[in-house]
């Protein structure tokens, strides 16, 4: 159960999040229009040629602005450093993502010692098959484990998303 401060610091996120997600969002573009045809493009004759009206002037600026915008925040998340430096601070900011990201990677070296063990134990008592099933993932893992790091340039996790996530996993719970 959360107390009233905490309730009170939620609504103020909220808060903060819709207004600039959506409200301030919205209410710039409309104001970016606006102030630049009545304030620009109408005290200039050449640019009136271009946008004899206001309606016009949107359609066109609209028509290119927003995938140039795509491409801009394209180039944000995936070509930058400034997203990957966002998530950093993110990271070393929240104590919640930090525990979550050591928890999991404690839980994988745990489990390839479970793994370990539970092969010694059922030596005799296993298929080739399954024994073979078993080693294979858990040479996955170790070889994640051991290649991956967290620096944006490791492809390492995406790879393992792409490849065993994404698609149809051979391996059934």
């Amino acid at each position: 159960m959360t107390s009233s401060s905490t309730n009170s610091f939620r609504g103020w996120y909220y808060l903060r999040m819709g207004f600039t997600l959506y409200f301030a969002f919205i209410l710039a573009a409309i104001n970016t229009l606006t102030v630049t045809y009545f304030l620009a493009i109408e005290n200039y004759p050449e640019l009136m040629a271009i946008f004899p009206s206001f309606e016009i002037y949107i359609v066109i600026v609209v028509s290119i602005g927003c995938p140039l915008l795509i491409f801009i925040g394209y180039g944000h998340y995936k070509k930058t450093k400034a997203f990957s430096s966002e998530m950093d601070v993110m990271v070393e900011s929240n104590p919640i993502l930090r525990r979550n990201l050591v928890n999991v990677d404690i839980n994988l070296r745990f489990n390839i010692t479970l793994i370990d063990l539970l092969l010694k134990l059922s030596k005799d008592t296993i298929s080739e098959e399954e024994l073979s099933q078993t080693k294979k993932i858990q040479n996955e893992v170790i070889d994640l484990i051991k290649n991956r790091s967290l620096t944006w340039e490791s492809k390492y996790d995406i790879e393992y998303i792409n490849n065993k996530i994404r698609k149809k996993s051979d391996f059934i719970i």
